[in-house]
Order: structure tokens, then C-alpha cells, then sequence
């Protein structure tokens, strides 16, 4: 019976002692430095995966709620206003010179095309720091982007 126990416990310390973190498995792997670089960044160092996660979770929950709600009001307040705006048209309170909004709406268009073709390296700096913090902190991103989606939803 002694001998059991022991051979059982000696066997438990030795599945223990060959668990790994998963975490350091990952960096250890080629796949994981092309994808995610060598430094994976602050966050993942400091707390567990499941803490990431859920404070990405939960942080991107909130921010997917408050984003549903005010979508639904900048909405409603943009059709409300166009819904007023043509009743009044027909109605004769005012009068709408179309022509003159589709000059100003092309000019608009030529001004914006103009300025897309300025801001690109601004917009490529914005781009590459933002993957370079998905990459640091992928796990965390994972986390917000479900939780964003899941406030959306709900």
C-alpha cells in the first residue's frame, strides 16, 4: 500500500514538474517571433492570461455597449434632422437650391480625395503603432475585440 502511494505521488511530482507555461512554450516557438516579434510585450509579462483576458473582456464590453447606444442616438438624431428637414422642404417653409448642394458636396469630394493623398504618412505611423501594441498585446486585444463585439450585441 506504501509503495502505491509513493509510486503514485513520485509520478504526480513528475507530470508536475513537466507542466510548462504555456506562455513561455509560445515565445519559445519560431512561429510565435515572426508573428509576434521577440518582446510580447509589458502586459503579458505582468499578469496571467486569464487576468488579460478578462480585463480586455470586460473593458471591451463596456466600450462596445457605450458605442451601441451612442450609435443609436448619433442615428436617430441625423435621421430625425433629415426626416425635419425634408417635411419642412414640402411643406414650402424652406427652399433647397439641390444644385448648388451638389456643387458644394463634389467640391467636398475633390478636398477630401486632396487630403487622403497628404495625411498617408501620418495615417501609416497611426497604423504601424497600432500593430505593434496588437502585437505586444495580443492576448489582451483578443479579449477586448470579443468583449466588444459581445457589447455590441447585448
Amino acid at each position: 500500500m506504501s509503495c502505491e502511494r509513493k509510486c503514485t505521488n513520485d509520478v504526480e511530482e513528475e507530470i508536475y514538474d513537466k507542466v510548462v507555461d504555456l506562455t513561455e512554450y509560445a515565445k519559445r516557438q519560431p512561429w510565435w517571433n515572426r508573428l509576434f516579434g521577440k518582446n510580447s510585450g509589458p502586459l503579458a509579462e505582468k499578469y496571467s492570461v486569464a487576468t488579460q483576458i478578462a480585463i480586455g473582456g470586460v473593458s471591451g464590453w463596456c466600450a462596445g455597449y457605450l458605442f451601441q447606444k451612442v450609435g443609436k442616438v448619433a442615428a436617430t438624431a441625423v435621421g430625425g434632422g433629415l426626416l425635419l428637414l425634408q417635411v419642412a422642404n414640402n411643406s414650402g417653409y424652406i427652399q433647397v437650391d439641390w444644385k448648388r448642394v451638389e456643387k458644394d458636396v463634389n467640391k467636398a469630394k475633390k478636398q477630401l480625395k486632396k487630403g487622403t493623398d497628404q495625411a498617408g504618412p501620418e495615417l501609416n505611423t497611426f497604423v504601424e503603432k497600432s500593430k505593434e501594441f496588437v502585437k505586444k498585446n495580443i492576448v489582451v486585444t483578443s479579449g477586448f475585440i470579443g468583449g466588444f463585439l459581445l457589447g455590441l450585441a447585448s
